[in-house]
């Protein structure tokens, strides 16, 4: 499954953030230079203000230009960088994105959730060296910051360092108590350490916090595939599809379960559905792969070969 990275999903306004500008007075006229500074800053402030609106209005590239507005009028003004990068990674830019949270760190030296998003930006580029770098400052400047422990997580697994993820993804799980993500991550750690088990358990705690989390339904399921227990392991699947029933990948799992069970009816129906979903969304690969398993359940139906 793929890495879901964490990025804060809520927008900081200008004047939770705002940074104090020096403005040089030794100049002839310093009176207008201050009002003239006011008026710059108030119209950033502004303009951030109205991109915030427009995200909530789901208007995404219209707040990108109030945003970019407001970074030109102020550039010293982090927010304004800050919440650019959040709407240009919504909007799937991801080198803007790690560009406007680069800024937001030089407006800001101190701000800690610039350099965890950076950071994570940076590992989605795969960049891993310098993602971990900047998490490290994160975790520096915020070491209560649960986003910069999980995306320094995320690092970790990529890195192969399971222990030290697992480490990582608890701080996060501890220090973001409704975040079900970190829970879900170190059921991935363990999953990749073979201790299915501990893996189950993460899952299972990474639910109670959102009942309706599909993919740590879908691991559920895996796990217990894993250990033989099919029944168990239908449950997850089916749990997953029916809460996001366009989840071809488990339509495609519980006919793995069916053909175990050797309920080939049952596994040639799941397994069309899967396939044509795949096909609908442009998964031309799973489609194939999920085509091929038709063809061995076919040729089980003929005698020609056994269940695996």
């Amino acid at each position: 499954m793929s890495i879901r990275l964490c990025f804060k999903i809520v927008l900081l306004s200008a004047g939770l953030c705002l940074l104090s500008s020096t403005v040089s007075l030794s100049h002839a006229t310093p009176l207008l230079l201050a009002q003239a500074s006011r008026q710059a800053t108030a119209s950033a402030e502004s303009k951030v203000n109205q991109g915030l609106q427009q995200i909530q209005q789901g208007k995404l590239n219209e707040a990108i230009a109030s945003f970019r507005e407001a970074a030109k009028l102020n550039p010293r003004l982090a927010a304004a960088h800050y919440n650019l990068g959040l709407a240009l990674r919504q909007a799937g830019q991801l080198q803007p994105s790690a560009d406007a949270f680069h800024q937001a760190t030089k407006a800001d030296p101190n701000f800690a959730l610039a350099f965890a998003n950076l950071g994570a930006a940076l590992l989605e580029g795969n960049n891993i060296k310098q993602a971990r770098d900047y998490l490290a400052r994160a975790i520096e400047l915020d070491p209560k910051s649960g986003v910069a422990q999980y995306n320094l997580g995320l690092v970790l697994m990529q890195e192969k360092n399971y222990d030290a993820a697992v480490q990582a993804f608890q701080k996060s799980a501890n220090l973001s108590l409704n975040a079900p993500e970190p829970l879900f991550q170190i059921g991935q750690a363990y999953q990749q350490q073979g201790k299915l088990n501990e893996a189950m358990s993460a899952f299972q705690q990474a639910i109670q916090r959102n009942p309706n989390y599909v993919e740590a339904h879908y691991s559920l399921g895996l796990v217990s595939y894993y250990q033989g227990k099919l029944d168990q392991a239908l449950t997850g699947f089916r749990k997953a599809t029916q809460i996001n029933p366009k989840f071809a990948t488990g339509y495609y799992a519980a006919g793995l379960v069916f053909v175990r069970q050797k309920n080939l009816p049952e596994a040639e129906r799941v397994l069309r559905y899967a396939r044509d979903l795949f096909s609908s969304q442009g998964n031309t690969a799973w489609a194939k792969k999920t085509e091929q398993q038709l063809e061995q359940v076919k040729r089980i139906e003929r005698g020609e070969m056994r269940p695996q």
